[in-house]
């Protein structure tokens, strides 16, 4: 395992009075992509400069390679930052504007030479040297300013939403560059989004934050399919997010009726958080399923549809390839492997009915709804 580089320990910072974070610990590893991921104002931003140095904590310890630098200024941390405006000097060339960090440090004029056409080849410059940088596309002043970061040879690599402003196809494509880039380097990359699916498709491991605090740590694959809380499961895709009562393991009950899950390690009837996503629940003819409902909504998203269905007043989204219009009653089949399980917390209630997310159908649901759902197994088990 790799060994760690960066850690935060109790760390708490306040502006004006208003905190911000809250007693946050967070240990990185070396050679890691590590994405800090969370709605505006959750405490990403500052928790990276934090690790840059350019913010000072008024409580906790910032430790790198096991030493304490809280005191240590900015410049005097290996790590270089690459903010969502590039801050490229207007004035200088694509090679100046690589070769400026360098040149301050005075290192020999060959040395530079040679590390400006490494840096240049690995974000596909080559050729731009004598480019002004005005003149470059918003991809290769992204480019540019990754290579001047670079250049410096850093431990740690941050990068604060720095493909915000590009547009959507320009910045998957500089999703893709960037985990290459780090993957061929090897160093740490600590990187700032707001945009859950930029964190899925890049990242080692995944910090989810609210609040000023971590509300969960893993990879990509642990934060989507078995969120901790309700906001997790929320902000990372869509969910339908119900009230459920664990009665013993692998069983939970919800809208009255019981399921067979996954999930374990509950107490006896302990009252739980329910997560359904979209993508994993089956439609079928009414008579066939574990749940019927009516179609209140139906938007098209090109792979797929997405349909609001009412189930006695919750309404869930379902992600489907087929059309089904507004009014139709339908069924869906619900697998094992497809109900997670969250224990209550702060954000439960808060997340979870598209109610508000289409129309509301004014029309009462087939009478013939309870009937159909009754003629139903009591138990998908």
């Amino acid at each position: 395992m790799e060994k760690e580089i960066i850690k935060l320990k109790d760390i708490a910072v306040s502006f004006d009075g208003e905190p911000v974070l809250n007693g946050l610990d967070l240990s990185i590893r070396d050679g890691e992509f590590v994405t800090l991921l969370g709605p505006s104002g959750c405490g990403k931003t500052t928790t990276l400069r934090i690790i840059g140095g350019f913010v000072t904590p008024d409580h906790g310890d910032v430790f790198f390679d096991g030493k304490r630098i809280n005191d240590l200024p900015a410049y005097r941390r290996p790590v270089n930052t690459i903010f969502q405006r590039y801050a490229l000097f207007p004035h200088m060339n694509v090679y100046e504007n690589v070769a400026f960090g360098m040149r301050v440090q005075k290192k020999r004029r060959d040395e530079i030479r040679k590390t400006v056409e490494e840096m240049l080849a690995l974000v596909n410059l080559k050729g731009f040297e004598k480019r002004g940088v005005n003149t470059l596309s918003g991809g290769q002043q992204q480019r540019v300013a990754i290579a001047r970061a670079l250049a410096n040879n850093p431990k740690v690599l941050l990068l604060d939403e720095p493909l915000a402003a590009l547009d959507l196809k320009l910045r998957k494509d500089m999703q893709v560059e960037l985990k290459n880039i780090q993957k061929s380097l090897g160093i740490t990359f600590i990187y700032v989004t707001h945009d859950q699916e930029e964190a899925l498709s890049m990242s080692d491991t995944v910090v989810v934050m609210d609040g000023g605090q971590i509300q969960q740590i893993g990879t990509p694959q642990d934060i989507y399919n078995e969120p901790e809380n309700a906001f997790v499961a929320d902000f990372i895709g869509e969910s339908n997010i119900l009230d459920g009562i664990m009665h013993e393991d692998y069983l939970v009950e919800f809208f009255g009726r019981k399921f067979r899950c996954l999930d374990a390690g509950f107490g006896k009837d302990e009252p739980v958080d329910v997560v359904i996503r979209p993508e994993d629940i089956d439609i079928v003819e009414p008579e066939k399923g574990h749940l019927t409902g009516t179609v209140t909504g139906v938007t098209f998203k090109g792979v797929h549809f997405e349909t609001i269905v009412d189930f006695k007043g919750f309404k869930w989204m379902i992600q489907t390839t087929d059309y089904y219009e507004v009014g139709r009653l339908i069924g869906i089949v619900l697998n094992p492997e497809d109900i997670h399980i969250m224990k209550k917390s702060a954000y439960s209630g808060m997340f979870g009915d598209y109610s508000s997310y289409s129309e509301e159908f004014d029309e009462l649901a087939d009478p013939e709804a309870d009937l159909v759902q009754e003629g139903v197994d009591e138990e998908n088990i």
